[in-house]
């Protein structure tokens, strides 16, 4: 038992350093190559941006104020814009952030 726990360690060890590698590897995405500047011209202001993003629903831990008002079942979700286009939720400075670059970009 114990040498396949040894085992098991040393596996898991070297898939977390594959990924980590492969995962660096990765090609940083330019955000303008997905938003073109006739698209990124069409929004008013930062909060326009904002607001057509593609929206990311994410699973959270209920708060206990929850779980006493919906029983120890209940799921919590939050839905947010990925003004990144990456998949994952961003937050209102990185969004500002995604906003300013392609500003930047298009209006110079």
């Amino acid at each position: 038992m114990n040498l396949f726990n040894v085992c098991l360690g040393a596996v898991l060890m070297l898939m977390s350093v594959s990924v980590s590698v492969v995962a660096s590897e990765l090609p940083t995405r330019d955000i303008s190559e997905i938003i073109s500047k006739e698209e990124f011209l069409s929004y008013e202001n930062v909060a326009d941006f904002i607001e057509h993003s593609p929206k990311v629903t994410v699973f959270v831990a209920p708060e206990a104020d929850d779980i006493a008002n919906y029983g120890t079942d209940v799921m919590k979700t939050l839905t947010g814009s990925d003004c990144d286009r990456d998949g994952k939720m961003d937050s209102n400075p990185e969004c500002n952030a995604v906003f300013y670059k392609l500003w930047v970009k298009y209006q110079l």
